[in-house]
């Protein structure tokens, strides 16, 4: 069974690696204990919304993309298909440009889970 809080975890400890920093430099720019921020990647305690945007905010990256990460995750542990376009509905409404911007968004979201 997929658990989020264990996605989400990975998916910080992941970003905070690629960055080269330690969980001591990202728990102080969040203003988070290290203790806690230690165990919220590992899974082992649920942040709450206000702690997440702390944490993306210290690593400078968007809340929604690592939801979107997470998600792209939680996907492929379900065997779920990932479309690879965003709905009709949508496009129609915001145009071309922004449809390309988006999938390729999603493209490089999705390889970044699978490295």
């Amino acid at each position: 069974m997929v658990v989020l809080r264990h996605e989400i975890g990975d998916v910080l400890r992941d970003v905070r690696q690629r960055q080269g920093r330690t969980l001591r430099e990202v728990s102080h720019s969040a203003r988070v204990s290290l203790g806690y921020l230690s165990e919220v990647e590992r899974g082992q305690k649920e942040a709450s919304s206000e702690l997440l945007s702390s944490i993306c905010s210290a690593l400078e990256v968007p809340l929604s993309s690592m939801l979107r990460e997470v998600s792209d995750r939680l996907a492929v542990a379900e065997g779920v298909s990932i479309p690879d376009t965003i709905p009709q509905e949508f496009s129609r409404e915001f145009g071309d440009d922004l449809t390309d911007e988006l999938n390729d968004d999603f493209r490089r979201g999705l390889a970044a889970t699978n490295r």
